[in-house]
Protein backbone atom coordinates (compact mmCIF):
# COMPACT_ATOMS: atom_id res chain seq x y z
CA UNK A 1 0.00 0.00 0.00
CA UNK A 2 1.91 3.42 -1.25
CA UNK A 3 2.67 5.56 1.96
CA UNK A 4 1.87 8.66 0.00
CA UNK A 5 -2.24 8.18 1.44
CA UNK A 6 -1.36 6.91 4.40
CA UNK A 7 -1.94 9.52 7.30
CA UNK A 8 -5.56 9.54 5.59
CA UNK A 9 -6.01 6.12 5.33
CA UNK A 10 -5.33 5.24 8.62
CA UNK A 11 -7.94 7.95 9.71
CA UNK A 12 -10.34 6.16 7.38
CA UNK A 13 -9.61 2.64 8.44
CA UNK A 14 -10.39 3.26 12.26
CA UNK A 15 -13.47 1.14 12.49
CA UNK A 16 -16.35 0.50 15.60
CA UNK A 17 -18.88 -2.20 14.89
CA UNK A 18 -22.01 -0.01 16.15
CA UNK A 19 -25.44 1.06 14.41
CA UNK A 20 -25.40 4.80 12.75
CA UNK A 21 -27.33 6.92 11.81
CA UNK A 22 -25.11 10.09 11.31
CA UNK A 23 -23.00 10.55 8.19
CA UNK A 24 -19.27 9.15 8.23
CA UNK A 25 -18.56 10.41 5.27
CA UNK A 26 -17.58 12.03 4.35
CA UNK A 27 -18.12 10.93 5.58
CA UNK A 28 -19.61 8.54 6.24
CA UNK A 29 -19.68 6.00 8.87
CA UNK A 30 -17.86 3.83 11.27
CA UNK A 31 -18.82 1.01 12.11
CA UNK A 32 -17.07 -2.37 9.82
CA UNK A 33 -19.86 -4.89 9.09
CA UNK A 34 -22.49 -4.72 5.96
CA UNK A 35 -25.68 -5.45 6.75
CA UNK A 36 -27.47 -7.21 3.99
CA UNK A 37 -31.24 -7.26 3.82
CA UNK A 38 -31.74 -9.67 0.51
CA UNK A 39 -33.73 -8.46 -2.09
CA UNK A 40 -35.44 -5.40 -2.26
CA UNK A 41 -38.86 -4.78 -0.85
CA UNK A 42 -40.32 -4.56 -4.59
CA UNK A 43 -40.37 -7.79 -6.44
CA UNK A 44 -37.97 -7.49 -9.68
CA UNK A 45 -40.48 -7.93 -12.71
CA UNK A 46 -40.67 -6.57 -16.54
CA UNK A 47 -38.16 -6.99 -18.77
CA UNK A 48 -34.31 -7.66 -17.09
CA UNK A 49 -31.32 -5.74 -17.89
CA UNK A 50 -27.92 -7.21 -18.68
CA UNK A 51 -27.49 -8.34 -15.36
CA UNK A 52 -29.29 -10.55 -13.13
CA UNK A 53 -28.70 -8.76 -10.13
CA UNK A 54 -27.45 -5.49 -9.36
CA UNK A 55 -25.62 -5.19 -5.52
CA UNK A 56 -25.99 -1.60 -3.90
CA UNK A 57 -24.46 -0.50 -0.86
CA UNK A 58 -25.74 2.45 1.42
CA UNK A 59 -25.64 3.99 4.36
CA UNK A 60 -28.41 4.07 7.03
CA UNK A 61 -27.97 7.69 7.24
CA UNK A 62 -29.88 10.60 6.40
CA UNK A 63 -27.43 12.07 3.80
CA UNK A 64 -28.28 8.62 1.90
CA UNK A 65 -31.58 9.39 2.20
CA UNK A 66 -31.64 9.04 -1.88
CA UNK A 67 -30.82 5.86 -1.36
CA UNK A 68 -32.89 4.96 1.71
CA UNK A 69 -36.23 6.11 -0.08
CA UNK A 70 -35.33 4.75 -3.22
CA UNK A 71 -35.00 1.40 -1.72
CA UNK A 72 -38.30 1.82 0.69
CA UNK A 73 -40.51 3.19 -2.35
CA UNK A 74 -39.13 0.78 -4.72
CA UNK A 75 -38.04 3.38 -6.90
CA UNK A 76 -34.69 1.99 -7.59
CA UNK A 77 -36.48 -1.11 -8.29
CA UNK A 78 -38.36 -0.06 -10.52
CA UNK A 79 -36.17 1.57 -13.13
CA UNK A 80 -34.30 -2.14 -13.31
CA UNK A 81 -36.94 -3.89 -14.35
CA UNK A 82 -36.34 -7.58 -14.12
CA UNK A 83 -32.94 -6.72 -13.12
CA UNK A 84 -32.98 -7.77 -8.88
CA UNK A 85 -31.61 -4.91 -6.55
CA UNK A 86 -30.33 -6.19 -3.31
CA UNK A 87 -29.17 -3.85 -0.62
CA UNK A 88 -26.23 -4.11 2.12
CA UNK A 89 -25.88 -1.75 4.43
CA UNK A 90 -22.57 -0.18 5.93
CA UNK A 91 -21.57 1.64 8.86
CA UNK A 92 -17.85 2.37 7.33
CA UNK A 93 -16.81 4.02 4.48
CA UNK A 94 -13.63 1.90 4.20
CA UNK A 95 -15.78 -1.23 4.54
CA UNK A 96 -17.97 -0.30 1.61
CA UNK A 97 -14.90 0.54 -0.41
CA UNK A 98 -13.59 -2.62 0.41
CA UNK A 99 -16.56 -4.76 -0.67
CA UNK A 100 -17.01 -2.44 -3.75
CA UNK A 101 -13.49 -3.60 -4.44
CA UNK A 102 -14.38 -7.31 -3.99
CA UNK A 103 -16.74 -7.29 -6.15
CA UNK A 104 -19.19 -7.75 -3.23
CA UNK A 105 -20.98 -4.65 -4.06
CA UNK A 106 -21.46 -2.82 -7.86
CA UNK A 107 -22.95 0.46 -6.70
CA UNK A 108 -22.65 2.51 -3.67
CA UNK A 109 -23.71 6.12 -2.09
CA UNK A 110 -20.97 7.02 -0.03
CA UNK A 111 -19.06 10.12 1.14
CA UNK A 112 -16.13 12.28 -0.64
CA UNK A 113 -13.53 11.75 1.44
CA UNK A 114 -13.89 7.12 0.77
CA UNK A 115 -14.63 7.95 -2.40
CA UNK A 116 -11.55 10.22 -2.77
CA UNK A 117 -9.16 7.59 -0.64
CA UNK A 118 -10.50 4.47 -2.76
CA UNK A 119 -10.10 5.86 -5.88
CA UNK A 120 -6.37 7.02 -5.26
CA UNK A 121 -5.41 3.48 -3.35
CA UNK A 122 -6.37 1.92 -6.40
CA UNK A 123 -4.44 4.31 -8.63
CA UNK A 124 -7.57 5.31 -10.77
CA UNK A 125 -8.57 1.41 -11.30
CA UNK A 126 -11.18 1.05 -8.54
CA UNK A 127 -14.14 3.01 -8.85
CA UNK A 128 -15.77 5.59 -10.75
CA UNK A 129 -18.18 8.63 -9.32
CA UNK A 130 -20.78 8.66 -11.32
CA UNK A 131 -23.35 10.75 -9.47
CA UNK A 132 -24.56 12.93 -6.99
CA UNK A 133 -26.92 12.61 -4.33
CA UNK A 134 -26.66 15.06 -1.56
CA UNK A 135 -25.38 18.26 0.09
CA UNK A 136 -25.10 20.29 3.18
CA UNK A 137 -26.63 18.82 6.46
CA UNK A 138 -22.96 19.37 8.76
CA UNK A 139 -22.48 21.73 11.43
CA UNK A 140 -20.27 22.84 14.52
CA UNK A 141 -23.09 22.84 17.27
CA UNK A 142 -21.65 24.40 20.66
CA UNK A 143 -21.93 24.72 24.24
CA UNK A 144 -23.62 28.19 24.18
CA UNK A 145 -22.48 28.22 27.89
CA UNK A 146 -18.99 28.09 27.16
CA UNK A 147 -18.99 29.52 23.26
CA UNK A 148 -21.14 32.62 22.56
CA UNK A 149 -19.14 33.35 19.37
CA UNK A 150 -16.41 31.30 16.98
CA UNK A 151 -13.64 33.22 18.52
CA UNK A 152 -14.09 31.73 21.88
CA UNK A 153 -13.99 28.16 20.17
CA UNK A 154 -10.32 28.66 20.71
CA UNK A 155 -8.89 26.64 23.16
CA UNK A 156 -11.91 24.86 23.61
CA UNK A 157 -12.52 21.09 23.01
CA UNK A 158 -14.59 19.96 19.59
CA UNK A 159 -15.39 16.74 18.28
CA UNK A 160 -15.42 15.40 14.87
CA UNK A 161 -16.33 11.59 14.00
CA UNK A 162 -13.10 10.56 12.99
CA UNK A 163 -9.43 11.35 12.13
CA UNK A 164 -8.94 12.22 8.33
CA UNK A 165 -12.69 12.04 7.67
CA UNK A 166 -14.94 14.35 5.98
CA UNK A 167 -16.33 16.67 8.57
CA UNK A 168 -12.83 16.30 10.50
CA UNK A 169 -10.97 17.73 7.30
CA UNK A 170 -13.22 20.52 7.40
CA UNK A 171 -13.14 21.72 10.56
CA UNK A 172 -9.11 21.45 10.27
CA UNK A 173 -9.42 23.68 7.23
CA UNK A 174 -11.28 25.98 9.20
CA UNK A 175 -9.41 26.37 12.07
CA UNK A 176 -6.13 27.04 9.82
CA UNK A 177 -8.55 29.56 8.08
CA UNK A 178 -8.69 31.61 11.34
CA UNK A 179 -4.86 32.13 12.00
CA UNK A 180 -4.93 28.82 14.81
CA UNK A 181 -2.65 26.10 14.37
CA UNK A 182 -3.47 22.38 15.05
CA UNK A 183 -1.72 19.41 14.82
CA UNK A 184 -3.87 16.91 12.22
CA UNK A 185 -2.73 13.60 13.49
CA UNK A 186 -2.72 14.06 17.30
CA UNK A 187 -5.57 17.08 17.16
CA UNK A 188 -3.60 18.89 19.64
CA UNK A 189 -3.17 23.00 19.39
CA UNK A 190 -4.61 25.88 19.76
CA UNK A 191 -7.98 23.77 19.71
CA UNK A 192 -8.41 20.56 21.05
CA UNK A 193 -9.60 18.40 18.12
CA UNK A 194 -11.49 15.05 19.68
CA UNK A 195 -12.29 12.53 17.45
CA UNK A 196 -15.57 10.76 18.62
CA UNK A 197 -17.55 8.50 16.77
CA UNK A 198 -21.06 9.51 16.41
CA UNK A 199 -22.98 7.57 18.02
CA UNK A 200 -21.60 8.36 21.68
CA UNK A 201 -20.69 12.31 20.40
CA UNK A 202 -24.09 13.35 22.62
CA UNK A 203 -23.30 11.21 25.55
CA UNK A 204 -19.63 13.44 25.13
CA UNK A 205 -21.06 17.12 24.71
CA UNK A 206 -23.59 15.78 27.87
CA UNK A 207 -20.92 14.64 30.15
CA UNK A 208 -18.78 18.15 29.16
CA UNK A 209 -16.02 15.63 27.77
CA UNK A 210 -16.31 18.11 24.30
CA UNK A 211 -17.79 21.37 24.00
CA UNK A 212 -19.29 21.13 20.64
CA UNK A 213 -18.83 19.62 17.60
CA UNK A 214 -18.33 19.83 14.06
CA UNK A 215 -20.95 17.03 13.09
CA UNK A 216 -23.44 15.80 10.34
CA UNK A 217 -26.69 15.10 10.47
CA UNK A 218 -28.68 13.76 12.33
CA UNK A 219 -26.08 14.05 15.13
CA UNK A 220 -25.70 17.92 14.98
CA UNK A 221 -30.16 18.14 15.82
CA UNK A 222 -29.16 15.38 18.51
CA UNK A 223 -26.83 18.19 19.93
CA UNK A 224 -29.22 20.78 19.60
CA UNK A 225 -31.64 18.31 21.69
CA UNK A 226 -28.93 18.32 24.40
CA UNK A 227 -29.39 22.46 24.42
CA UNK A 228 -26.27 22.73 21.92
CA UNK A 229 -26.48 25.52 19.38
CA UNK A 230 -25.78 25.88 15.89
CA UNK A 231 -22.56 28.09 15.66
CA UNK A 232 -22.07 27.86 12.41
CA UNK A 233 -23.66 25.87 9.24
CA UNK A 234 -20.51 24.54 7.02
CA UNK A 235 -23.13 25.32 4.20
CA UNK A 236 -22.17 29.44 4.94
CA UNK A 237 -19.25 28.40 3.63
CA UNK A 238 -18.98 27.44 0.27
CA UNK A 239 -20.02 29.25 -2.90
CA UNK A 240 -24.32 29.10 -3.45
CA UNK A 241 -24.32 26.93 0.13
CA UNK A 242 -23.72 23.48 -2.03
CA UNK A 243 -21.06 21.36 -0.91
CA UNK A 244 -20.89 17.25 -1.73
CA UNK A 245 -21.90 15.04 1.26
CA UNK A 246 -22.55 11.88 -0.85
CA UNK A 247 -21.67 10.70 -4.02
CA UNK A 248 -22.74 7.53 -5.80
CA UNK A 249 -19.67 5.21 -6.86
CA UNK A 250 -19.48 2.39 -9.07
CA UNK A 251 -16.88 -0.33 -9.82
CA UNK A 252 -15.57 0.35 -13.56
CA UNK A 253 -15.45 -3.35 -13.75
CA UNK A 254 -19.44 -3.08 -13.61
CA UNK A 255 -19.77 0.26 -15.64
CA UNK A 256 -18.07 -1.57 -18.27
CA UNK A 257 -19.87 -4.08 -18.02
CA UNK A 258 -23.18 -3.23 -17.50
CA UNK A 259 -23.97 0.20 -18.60
CA UNK A 260 -27.91 0.16 -19.11
CA UNK A 261 -28.12 -1.33 -15.63
CA UNK A 262 -25.93 1.58 -14.24
CA UNK A 263 -28.10 3.54 -16.09
CA UNK A 264 -31.22 2.45 -14.55
CA UNK A 265 -29.72 3.04 -11.19
CA UNK A 266 -29.30 6.71 -11.76
CA UNK A 267 -32.47 6.73 -13.64
CA UNK A 268 -34.34 5.77 -10.15
CA UNK A 269 -31.71 8.13 -7.96
CA UNK A 270 -32.62 10.81 -10.32
CA UNK A 271 -36.81 10.16 -10.16
CA UNK A 272 -36.20 9.37 -6.42
CA UNK A 273 -34.47 12.89 -5.46
CA UNK A 274 -37.51 14.21 -7.82
CA UNK A 275 -39.79 12.58 -5.56
CA UNK A 276 -37.97 13.62 -2.38
CA UNK A 277 -38.01 17.21 -3.47
CA UNK A 278 -41.65 17.65 -4.80
CA UNK A 279 -42.96 15.42 -1.90
CA UNK A 280 -40.32 16.41 1.38
CA UNK A 281 -42.74 15.00 4.28
CA UNK A 282 -43.59 11.84 2.80
CA UNK A 283 -39.97 11.58 1.92
CA UNK A 284 -38.48 12.20 5.39
CA UNK A 285 -41.38 9.66 6.80
CA UNK A 286 -40.58 7.44 4.37
CA UNK A 287 -36.54 7.62 4.97
CA UNK A 288 -37.44 7.13 9.27
CA UNK A 289 -39.45 4.26 7.91
CA UNK A 290 -36.46 2.27 6.33
CA UNK A 291 -34.25 3.86 9.61
CA UNK A 292 -36.08 1.93 11.73
CA UNK A 293 -36.46 -0.86 9.83
CA UNK A 294 -32.57 -1.42 9.84
CA UNK A 295 -32.03 -0.09 12.88
CA UNK A 296 -35.02 -0.61 15.45
CA UNK A 297 -34.92 2.69 16.25
CA UNK A 298 -36.66 5.51 14.01
CA UNK A 299 -35.71 9.83 14.60
CA UNK A 300 -37.47 11.49 16.90
CA UNK A 301 -39.36 14.51 15.70
CA UNK A 302 -37.57 16.88 17.13
CA UNK A 303 -34.33 15.61 15.75
CA UNK A 304 -35.51 14.24 12.03
CA UNK A 305 -37.10 18.04 11.28
CA UNK A 306 -34.89 20.03 11.38
CA UNK A 307 -31.75 17.75 10.10
CA UNK A 308 -34.29 16.95 7.05
CA UNK A 309 -34.53 20.16 6.35
CA UNK A 310 -30.50 21.30 6.10
CA UNK A 311 -29.82 18.28 3.38
CA UNK A 312 -30.22 19.20 -0.11
CA UNK A 313 -30.85 16.24 -2.36
CA UNK A 314 -29.09 16.95 -5.77
CA UNK A 315 -28.17 14.99 -9.08
CA UNK A 316 -25.30 17.34 -9.54
CA UNK A 317 -21.69 15.87 -7.87
CA UNK A 318 -20.86 19.19 -7.03
CA UNK A 319 -17.54 17.71 -8.75
CA UNK A 320 -15.78 21.07 -7.76
CA UNK A 321 -16.28 21.29 -4.03
CA UNK A 322 -14.76 17.65 -4.04
CA UNK A 323 -12.02 19.02 -5.66
CA UNK A 324 -11.84 21.55 -2.98
CA UNK A 325 -12.05 18.75 -0.23
CA UNK A 326 -9.54 16.98 -1.52
CA UNK A 327 -7.06 19.54 -1.19
CA UNK A 328 -8.01 20.72 2.47
CA UNK A 329 -6.85 17.31 3.32
CA UNK A 330 -3.80 17.92 1.32
CA UNK A 331 -3.57 21.23 3.13
CA UNK A 332 -4.09 19.60 6.84
CA UNK A 333 -1.22 17.22 5.85
CA UNK A 334 -3.57 14.43 5.72
CA UNK A 335 -3.17 13.17 2.21
CA UNK A 336 -0.45 13.42 -0.82
CA UNK A 337 -1.88 15.41 -3.16
CA UNK A 338 -3.59 12.89 -5.35
CA UNK A 339 -4.45 12.59 -9.27
CA UNK A 340 -8.31 12.62 -9.37
CA UNK A 341 -8.34 13.41 -12.82
CA UNK A 342 -11.11 10.47 -14.34
CA UNK A 343 -12.42 10.05 -10.79
CA UNK A 344 -15.78 11.02 -12.71
CA UNK A 345 -17.52 9.22 -15.41
CA UNK A 346 -21.10 11.67 -15.44
CA UNK A 347 -21.59 10.66 -19.26
CA UNK A 348 -24.59 8.23 -17.68
CA UNK A 349 -26.20 10.34 -15.78
CA UNK A 350 -26.12 13.66 -18.08
CA UNK A 351 -27.91 11.07 -20.60
CA UNK A 352 -30.52 10.12 -17.91
CA UNK A 353 -30.91 14.03 -17.14
CA UNK A 354 -31.28 14.79 -20.48
CA UNK A 355 -34.41 12.47 -21.09
CA UNK A 356 -35.59 14.19 -18.10
CA UNK A 357 -35.84 17.43 -19.19
CA UNK A 358 -33.09 18.67 -16.58
CA UNK A 359 -29.65 20.29 -17.20
CA UNK A 360 -26.54 18.41 -17.23
CA UNK A 361 -24.07 18.26 -14.49
CA UNK A 362 -19.94 18.78 -14.86
CA UNK A 363 -17.17 16.96 -13.65
CA UNK A 364 -14.56 20.13 -12.69
CA UNK A 365 -12.66 18.56 -15.33
CA UNK A 366 -11.82 15.71 -13.35
CA UNK A 367 -13.86 13.12 -15.65
CA UNK A 368 -12.62 10.30 -17.64
CA UNK A 369 -10.40 11.36 -20.69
Amino acid sequence: MPATHSALRRGLAVVVAVPLLALAAPACGYGSQAKDNGTANVAAHGKKLSADTVRIGYFPNLTHATALVGDEKGLLQKELGGTQATYSQFNAGPAEIEALNSKSIDIGWIGPSPAINGYSTTEGKGLRIIGGSASGGVKLVVNPEKIKSLKDVKGKKIATPQLGNTQDVAFLNWVAEQGWKVDAQSGKGDVSVVRTDNKITPDAYRSGSVDGAWVPEPTASKLVAEGGKVLLDEADLWPDKMFVITNIIVSQTFLKEHPDVVEAVLRGSVKTNAWINTHPDEAKAAANAKLEELTAKPLPAQVIDPAWKSIRFTDDPLAATLGAEARHAVDAGLLEKPDLKGIYDLAPLNKVLKAEGEPEVDDAGLGVK
